[in-house]
């Protein structure tokens, strides 16, 4: 495991952007969450899944980035699994430009945390 730069020290510009992503990416799957929720029986549960944990991974992976915990390599690991597999599921609707909008977030953040978790924090 590698030593943690204290909380107090700046964050690196990589880390601010890839934080960024994480946060955009977030809201991004919240809003898609509930504009597939008011589509009703149309939207697959395989969609919604996908969005509900790259929701959570995404707000969970800036959370620890921030608070630069020892952990946040792996967890920016996992965050681009999580980012991959929503792009995957949201593609599967082409004809929705909201989900389009949403995979397009979900790919930048997966590419940022891939970057960040051969990164030292």
């Amino acid at each position: 495991m590698t030593q943690q730069p204290a909380a107090t020290e700046p964050m690196s510009q990589e880390m601010q952007d890839c934080v960024q992503a994480c946060m955009t990416c977030h809201g991004m799957c919240e809003e898609t969450m509930s504009s597939c929720l008011q589509m009703g029986g149309q939207t697959q549960m395989r969609i919604m899944r996908a969005l509900m944990d790259c929701s959570e991974m995404t707000r969970m992976c800036a959370d620890m980035m921030m608070r630069r915990s020892p952990l946040a390599n792996e967890m920016c690991m996992m965050c681009a699994q999580a980012c991959d597999m929503c792009a995957e599921a949201c593609m599967s609707m082409p004809e929705d430009d909201r989900m389009m909008r949403c995979a397009e977030s979900c790919r930048r953040c997966s590419e940022m945390c891939r970057s960040m978790a051969g990164a030292t924090m």
